[in-house]
Formats: C-alpha cells, structure tokens, sequence
C-alpha cells in the first residue's frame, strides 16, 4: 500500500489471475489473447514479454491450478495433524463443496477435452497433476489404514469425476447430490473390509 493507495498488481500476475478466470468460465479455445489482454488492462506486448504464446500462458494458469489443489492438502493436515481418517473424511467434504462451486467443474478435466493435441505442453501439466492427486489420495487412503488403499482411492477418484460430469450436464440438484453419501459409504466399505 503506498499513500493510502492499493498498488496494482504486476502485470505478470494480473494477466495469469484473469486468464484463469477467463479460461475457467469460457474454456481455453473460448478466450484469446486479445481478450485476456483487455480484461487485464494490459497490451499483447506485455503479455508476450512474460510469456512466449497462448500455449506456455495456459501451462502457467494450470500449474498456478495445481499448486492451489496441493495446498488443500495441507489445509487438511493442518485442520486434523495426525488422523488420516478425518483427512479423508475432511476430502469428501471439499470434493462435495467443489461440486456445488459453480458448475464448471475441472479445470484440468475441461482443458484435457479441449487441448487434443497429444503434444500440446499442458497435457503433460494435467497428467502430472492428475497423477500426483491420485497418489496423495492413495496415501491417505493407505494411512488412514484402508487395506485396498489404491482401490478406494481410485474409486472414489472416479465417483468425484463423474459427479463433477453430472452437475454439467444435469445441475447440481441430479446424482451428484448423492455424493457425500456414496463416498462416505465406499469409505465405511472399505475400512470394514479391512478389519474383517
């Protein structure tokens, strides 16, 4: 803050904060640089100082993605230190608010179905992404002394997924209303496998 004045933020940073906004509710083909630049109060020259194309501006917005997923992880260590059950139970809980944010679901979902160029750099963003939350969710799974640690978290993986997919094409008040009960029934499922 200078002289009671809230300075702007840097270019870089305001031009990624809106391109994720834009790319979130318009999707990546939806939105050109041109736009991204106006809604940032920017120019294409500033954009392209700081990153090279469309492309390298879209890996950046999804990796600012992934580094706010890991840290829900760490808000759950934070809220529950040490009982991996109620971490579990705390994930159920985001995943199911998640649902109900706005209905626009995953971002990295939605670029994955929209970038099908195999080689397109974000790709490799959203599987290293995808692949790094299965394996936290696993080794939640695992120290929350679910036997079939991978098969749970799998499962429920694959539930939020398809919930995410059902707010999008039926609304929130569909099946993923049934969400949190399904997921927390897999839960009691599977730690009652374990124990017998």
């Amino acid at each position: 803050m200078t002289d009671g004045v809230v300075e702007r933020s840097r270019p870089r940073d305001r031009i990624l904060e809106t391109a994720r906004d834009m790319f979130h509710k318009h999707g990546i083909k939806g939105v050109g640089v041109d736009a991204i630049t106006e809604a940032a109060g920017t120019n294409k020259m500033t954009l392209y100082r700081h990153f090279e194309s469309k492309d390298e501006l879209i890996v950046e917005c999804l990796r600012a993605n992934a580094a706010k997923a890991g840290a829900m992880w760490d808000t759950f260590e934070a809220e529950f230190p040490g009982d991996k059950l109620a971490q579990l139970h705390a994930w159920v809980r985001k995943a199911a608010a998640m649902l109900n944010a706005d209905g626009r679901g995953c971002d990295m979902a939605n670029a994955a179905a929209e970038l099908t160029e195999p080689d397109h750099p974000a790709r490799l963003v959203i599987k290293e992404l995808k692949e790094a939350q299965r394996e936290r969710l696993v080794t939640l799974c695992r120290d929350a002394g679910i036997g079939q640690a991978e098969l749970l978290a799998d499962t429920l993986s694959l539930l939020f997924e398809g919930a995410r997919v059902s707010v999008q094409t039926v609304g929130a008040e569909g099946p993923s209303t049934q969400f949190v009960r399904m997921a927390e029934g897999l839960v009691v499922s599977f730690r009652g496998a374990a124990a017998g």
